[in-house]
């Protein structure tokens, strides 16, 4: 029999707001925006260096936070390691994974067909360990969002990256799942502030090992690389994990997880806008079907 650690204290006014689209929207916008500003970025610092400056600032912004406002921090050495373990999950072992893949030579289409089977993965993860049920209407949703992926990214699936670079994309896919359900289960009262900057915190120190080995932490600083820093910093580890995390706290995490569907199609009209990027028809049927595929899989009966 498991049992759930007791849940922690939630941050002051961390409550969702009552209009129902508002936090996914924002959510899918904001975690969008990653997978541009993480591209910005590269050409001026290794991977691991990338996610060092991101989790390093985030974590210090959030610690001044909590600390200034006195925010509740994990009473037991127990909900301690609950709160690591989902940083190192969800921040640490997903970005690793996706940009040691990325750096090995997986292209950026196969990396986000293999990511994108997170909500399912999630949803059969949700029936075993969190007891949630799963209507037809949702395994439909499901199914759609996972076809809509493949349309959106169909244009640069190629070779490349081996078996160990397909295998670091399988540790992100793994991270982000993983992460999502132990937060559901674990810590669903995690106080956003002070959790925030422990799981940061822990992931800094990670991919700052990776990096000084990998990389030697070598930076080239340039106004795209700190703008690109702090937003991934800010918007990206702070804003958009701290949403979903609102998100989880309210509903079911294949629910949730089902949003990430809709992430390759933004972050595609994204790129065509900031980056000059080609958008197909297809693309665009793509953004459609995946959109259908949320909106069943979200509605509730």
């Amino acid at each position: 029999m498991t049992t759930t650690a007791a849940p922690l204290a939630a941050a002051p006014g961390a409550t969702a707001p009552t209009t129902p689209l508002l936090w996914p929207a924002v959510f899918i916008l904001m975690w969008s925006t990653g997978y541009v500003a993480g591209k910005l970025g590269l050409p001026y610092a290794g991977p691991f260096t990338l996610l060092f400056l991101r989790f390093g600032v985030a974590a210090a912004v959030l610690l001044v936070v909590a600390l200034a406002t006195r925010a509740p921090w994990p009473r037991t050495a127990r909900q301690w390691l609950h709160v690591v373990v989902v940083g190192l999950l969800i921040q640490a072992l997903q970005f690793s994974g996706l940009y040691a893949g990325l750096a090995l030579g997986v292209s950026a289409g196969v990396s986000a067909v293999i990511v994108g089977l997170m909500p399912v993965c999630t949803a059969l993860g949700a029936v075993v360990f969190l007891g949630e049920r799963i209507g037809l209407r949702q395994v439909i949703g499901l199914t759609l969002g996972l076809a809509g992926v493949a349309l959106v990214v169909a244009h640069k699936l190629g070779g490349g990256g081996g078996v160990a670079g397909h295998l670091a994309v399988g540790l992100a896919l793994l991270g982000i799942t993983a992460g999502t359900l132990y937060q559901k289960k674990f810590c669903a009262g995690m106080d956003l502030r002070s959790g925030g900057a422990i799981q940061l915190g822990a992931s800094t120190l990670v991919v700052g090992v990776l990096g000084a080995w990998q990389e030697g932490l070598a930076v080239q600083w340039t106004p795209a690389l700190v703008g690109a820093s702090l937003w991934l910093s800010l918007v990206n580890s702070i804003g958009a994990v701290s949403v979903m995390f609102v998100l989880l706290r309210r509903g079911e995490a294949s629910r949730v997880a089902s949003l990430f569907y809709l992430i390759p199609a933004v972050t595609a009209v994204m790129g065509y806008a900031v980056l000059g990027e080609t958008l197909t028809v297809w693309q665009g049927v793509g953004v459609g079907v995946s959109a259908a595929g949320v909106y069943l899989a979200t509605r509730r009966e």
